[in-house]
């Protein structure tokens, strides 16, 4: 029995001291892995406690969500620059028909008067018609003349029913085009909240998300956001396709430029078209119109509507596509690099032409 107890401790002596070997070796021995640790109990939540930083995992996630959701508000942002346009379009139709409709009833007042004023004189000259006046006189010449002037006047009568008719016709065919301009603008009021709503929910997820964080997750956040957009750049670069961009902006496309580039530092707000604020392609509209050049409002009908060129052949001033969707848009000014108004809590800069999926380039002075 003492023999036993003597082995007993010599064997747990053993197995102590290779436990400590095993903890306090050096990292770059080789050695067996440690059990699975039990899950650790349930955290219970503190009021007023600050949350454990996220792991860089579940960061990269909260990123990739964040950018999902602004993506989206970028899709409803054009749809909603787009009805907004097409609201502002069909208020102005509207206008000029209402124009053209006070202009047709006045016309129509006027020739109903105009032909009131022909059968008083009839009337007054004892309610006999020209014809039966003429056939009772014995003159000539009077004959020959009043018989002119039945002609003029038949002349006239005719024109006048006719004018009338057409002033008629007008009238209700600008009512017409009234009634459908007015059910189109109400359809594009109805896109147009719709896609505000759509937008304002979205954003307002994103930064619920980002509010989560603390400070030290927001700016490793931002690093993350960077990685991605420099990772994507560099594969860009390295395909060699700066070595065959070699275009040249043209006049316009400076002014463009230079438009684009002053606008550095202001804020992105979506639906904005400057001066203090621009969204994506309020800035590319606002810096092509001022140098001369009209392009429509959203990056998707700039992409829809504008010619398209090869990316090999894209020159400074040209407009780059980003997204399956086109809902983003940057101007090229040379040198693999884009100015454009980013997001939501971004504001105008330059970045990488290459730092976001391209789907496609235009040129809005070919």
């Amino acid at each position: 029995m003492h023999r036993r107890r003597i082995a007993t401790a010599a064997a747990i002596a053993v197995v102590s001291a290779l436990t400590a070997l095993t903890l306090f070796a050096s990292p770059g021995t080789a050695h067996a892995a440690p059990d699975p640790q039990p899950e650790p109990p349930a955290s219970v939540t503190v009021p007023g406690a600050m949350a454990p930083p996220a792991p860089s995992a579940s960061l990269e996630a909260v990123r990739l969500r964040i950018e999902e959701l602004y993506g989206q508000a970028a899709s409803a942002t054009d749809a909603y620059n787009l009805a907004e346009e097409r609201t502002r379009k069909q208020s102005a139709e509207l206008v000029t028909l209402a124009e053209r409709m006070a202009a047709g009833e006045a016309r129509i007042e006027e020739l109903k008067n105009r032909a009131g004023a022909a059968a008083r004189a009839q009337y007054r000259g004892g309610g006999l018609p020209p014809e039966a006046q003429l056939a009772l006189t014995d003159d000539p010449q009077l004959f020959l003349d009043g018989l002119g002037r039945i002609r003029q006047g038949q002349k006239a009568t005719t024109d006048l029913i006719g004018e009338l008719t057409q002033a008629q016709a007008d009238l209700a065919a600008y009512s017409k085009d009234a009634g459908l301009q007015w059910e189109k603008l109400e359809e594009n009021r109805v896109k147009r909240e719709k896609a505000r709503k759509e937008i304002t929910e979205k954003i307002a997820e994103a930064r619920k998300l980002e509010d989560k964080l603390q400070k030290e997750e927001l700016e490793r956040l931002l690093q993350l956001e960077r990685q991605a957009q420099q990772q994507a750049q560099a594969q860009w670069l390295g395909s060699g396709i700066l070595q065959e961009i070699d275009g040249r902006a043209s006049e316009q496309g400076k002014k463009a430029i230079a438009f684009a580039t002053a606008q550095i530092g202001k804020p992105y707000v979506w639906g904005a078209e400057g001066p203090a604020s621009y969204d994506c392609s309020g800035l590319t509209q606002t810096a092509w119109a001022a140098a001369g050049r009209g392009i429509p409002r959203t990056s998707q009908e700039q992409w829809r509507l504008l010619p398209r060129i090869d990316i090999r052949d894209m020159r400074p001033g040209d407009l780059i596509i980003y997204h399956s969707d086109a809902s983003h848009v940057g101007m090229y000014v040379g040198n693999g690099s884009i100015v454009h108004a980013p997001r939501p809590g971004r504001h105008v800069t330059l970045a990488g032409a290459g730092s976001m999926r391209i789907l496609g380039v235009v040129r809005p002075d070919r």
